[in-house]
Order: C-alpha cells, then structure tokens, then sequence
C-alpha cells in the first residue's frame, strides 16, 4: 500500500493523509490481507517545496507500520540521490513525478518478497 504524494501535491494536510493510509492499513488486515506499506518516493517537480512534507508524512507513515506491525518499504531512500537530497536520480525518474523503468527495477530488486 502506497499513497499520499496526491495529498502534499494537491495541498492537503499530511496527518490527515497518515490517518487515512492507516485506516487503510487496518481495514485490509481486518479483511486477512497481507499489507505492505510504503514510503513516499523523492518528488523531483515538487522540489525543494514539497520535501518537509514528503519527509513529515514518511515519519507518520514509519510509526503507522510499526504500530501496525506491518513492513514499511523505504522507497523514498532507496530512490533519493545522495548528491541531491529530496530528489531522485535523474535515470530513476521518467518524468520528474515517477519512477522510469530503471526505477521501478531497482525498487524491484531491493524488495524482493516471498510470499509463501
């Protein structure tokens, strides 16, 4: 489960798009899903604004997945460049706002999951 860049891009209040991921969180549980939460990515067009925020609703999403106790994938660190901090690399990203496919590759090989 993934969500809240739409909420910080449209203006919205980041602990109220926690309290709604959370809800999320506990309602597939509720429904015997396996639940994986994870992080906002780094948001090149929404840079250097849109950083706190991103940064603030990842924190509330990392105590969401503890109190839940539920994995938390770090996307947005995987996916932040080092030499540019809020931002992807640009061979990560296609177009500013989402992965490219050497992204979504890399998310793909760091978070291999079981499920069986």
């Amino acid at each position: 489960m993934q969500g809240g860049i739409n909420d910080i891009a449209q203006g919205r209040d980041v602990e109220t798009a926690a309290e709604n991921l959370g809800t999320m969180v506990r309602c597939a549980k509720e429904l015997g899903l396996r639940v994986l939460l994870a992080d906002v990515l780094p948001w090149n067009n929404g840079w250097p604004g849109a950083d706190p925020e991103i940064r603030r609703l990842n924190e509330l999403l990392a105590a969401i997945a503890a109190a839940e106790e539920v994995p938390l994938l770090p996307f947005h660190d995987t996916l932040e460049d080092p030499d540019r901090p809020g931002r992807m690399r640009e061979a990560w990203t296609s177009d500013g706002d989402h992965p490219s496919i050497e992204g979504y590759r890399l998310l793909g090989e760091t978070f291999r999951l079981d499920w069986s």
